[in-house]
């Protein structure tokens, strides 16, 4: 596991594909959990280590995710996570082209807990959740476009709803639309978040490169 970010009250990595943050299975082991594993290893702490999860990222998306090594950092990086003042900005290869060399994209996002899919609409229903994000084209690849995505909200599935609601799927994401295969987990991928350090003044970006299997 690739390790961007450790401190005392901090633990950032840069998640492979395949990967669950929390919540696995009992044949499964998340991230989470290694996590904890690492850190009690490594510093040989007794009993149970705290370590909090302030976002996720799904299991077949890659990059960086930002662990709290102690209750104040999870309480602070949580408030700011809600206050839309913490940054993540994607990169994901698309299937088709976008409008423009450049966007800004308002839908209303729906799912239920029943749902397996987040539906994107321009027309508000009941239950609906505004989802906002802003796109730019980088370059042409083999497999589709390279584009950088901002998250303004962020929704379950967000990203990979809004994708295939202007007709350009994330590349690998047959869930979402895709008709091309990806070469592990789908071509979306945390590239950098940014946020006020939980117990300094320090403004953190961090990126997270690409796994090497992308074009």
């Amino acid at each position: 596991m690739e390790i961007l970010l450790e401190d005392n009250h901090l633990l950032v990595v840069n998640k492979p594909a395949g990967w669950i943050v929390q919540g696995a299975t009992e044949d499964q082991f998340s991230l989470l959990e290694w996590a904890r594993s690492y850190i009690k290893q490594k510093y040989h702490k007794p009993g149970n280590v705290f370590i909090g999860v302030v976002s996720r990222l799904d299991s077949r998306v890659t990059g960086a995710v930002p662990f709290a090594r102690t209750s104040k950092a999870a309480s602070r990086l949580s408030e700011q996570l809600r206050n839309n003042t913490m940054i993540k900005n994607y990169w994901a290869i698309v299937e088709g082209s976008p409008p423009q060399q450049e966007g800004r994209l308002e839908h209303w996002l729906t799912r239920r807990d029943s749902d397996v899919v987040t539906t994107a609409s321009t027309t508000k229903s009941a239950q609906a959740q505004l989802g906002i994000l802003e796109y730019r084209r980088l370059a042409t690849t083999s497999l589709g476009e390279l584009l950088e995505i901002k998250l303004i909200t962020g929704r379950k599935h967000q990203i990979r709803a809004q994708m295939q609601a202007i007709g350009t799927p994330v590349v690998g994401d047959v869930r979402y639309g895709s008709k091309r295969r990806f070469a592990e987990g789908i071509a979306l991928h945390c590239r950098e978040i940014g946020f006020t350090h939980p117990t300094r003044d320090d403004q953190i970006r961090i990126e997270a490169e690409v796994p090497s299997y992308w074009p």
